[in-house]
Formats: C-alpha cells, structure tokens, sequence
C-alpha cells in the first residue's frame, strides 16, 4: 500500500472567511486520498523543513485592495530561500481567495499566487469545474448563479469565493465552500497521478 502524499495549506485569514475556505480544501484534499494539515502564513514561514516534504502545496488568502494580503506577501518573499534552492521545484500548487464582492478583483489575487508558484518552479492546478453545473438553469437569469451553485465566481485558476460583508459562519455560501472541497479533492488526486 503506498503512502498518502502530504498536502500542505497555506492561509490567511483576518475575519474566518479563508479558514472555512481552508477546512473546505482540506476536508476535500482528504477525502482525495492526500495527508493534509492546515497552516497559518506566520506559521508556516517557520517551518520551511515541513513544507519542504509536502508534495504539493496550496496557498489561500483574502483579496485585499484587489491583490494578495499583506501577510500572505510577507509569506511568499520569505520563501526566497526556497527560490534561490529550487526546493519547491515540481511541486503541485494552487490556490483560493474570497473578497466582499462578486469580482474585488479577484483575479488578479489568483494570479499573484500563480505568478508565485511559477517563480518557484511548482505546477499549478485550475479548477476544471464549470460555473453552476449544479444548477445550470440560474445561469440563464439576470440574478445569475445563487449562493448554493458551484463555482458562481466562474473562476478557472482556483476557488474564489463571495461574502458580501457578512461574517462567519453565515459566509462564505454553502457553494463557495463545496467548490473549495472539490478543488482540494482535484488537487490531492492530481497530486498523486504526478507522484507516480
């Protein structure tokens, strides 16, 4: 029997919003086949030797001003080590992020943590998932998708969710975080198709 391969979760969170995004990748991540464990940004900046071992790694931060938080920036320059060593080269990443509204410029939070990923020689894993195949009919509204559709953000490089300024454990909606959990079941089944 071989072993499960180690998932490392990289996050932030100011108000508990990216924590339940986190739990949601991680929940999924399990259920995937990977050994997964949970680490704050501060935290993880000191324990570089563990993340070294995991064989992939995925970063989750709130968008803020339209790009990464500070703390997840602070994180990824104190990564420079790993830079200049390549000891992050090959493996699997991706990411998550969640903001007030329906865009807050996600995007270009999503691609500050792929742009990352590449500079450290990592292979990043999207989403393969269409917005609301769950319920597709509300992709035929002007409203659009509701709180219960998957991926409603209909976000290609990593889960994004939408809060509207309400606090947990209310938000993120149940769809956002069912799209994190099946992202983080993607992300540890890819990891170990690559692991072979």
């Amino acid at each position: 029997m071989s072993r499960k391969p180690f998932l490392a979760i990289v996050y932030v969170s100011r108000h508990g919003h990216t924590k339940l995004q986190a739990e949601a990748v991680a929940r999924g991540a399990a259920a995937g086949g990977a050994r997964v464990k949970l680490f704050t940004s501060v935290n993880a900046a000191k324990k570089f030797a563990e993340l070294d071992t995991a064989a992939a790694i995925v970063l989750g931060t709130p968008t803020y001003m339209g790009n990464v938080s500070s703390e997840m920036k602070l994180f990824m320059e104190k990564c420079a080590s790993r830079w200049y060593s390549r000891a992050w080269s090959d493996k699997i990443a991706g990411g998550f992020t969640c903001s007030s509204n329906f865009s807050g410029d996600k995007v270009n939070t999503m691609l500050g943590l792929c742009v990352f990923a590449m500079q450290m020689g990592m292979v990043w894993v999207g989403m393969n998932q269409l917005a609301a195949s769950n319920v597709p009919q509300e992709s035929e509204s002007v409203e659009g998708p509701g709180s219960t559709a998957l991926n409603r953000n209909s976000a290609s490089l990593g889960p994004q969710a939408s809060v509207f300024n309400v606090g947990v454990p209310a938000a993120p909606a149940s769809g956002d975080l069912e799209t994190a959990e099946a992202y983080g079941r993607r992300i540890a089944e890819i990891t170990i198709r690559f692991s072979k």
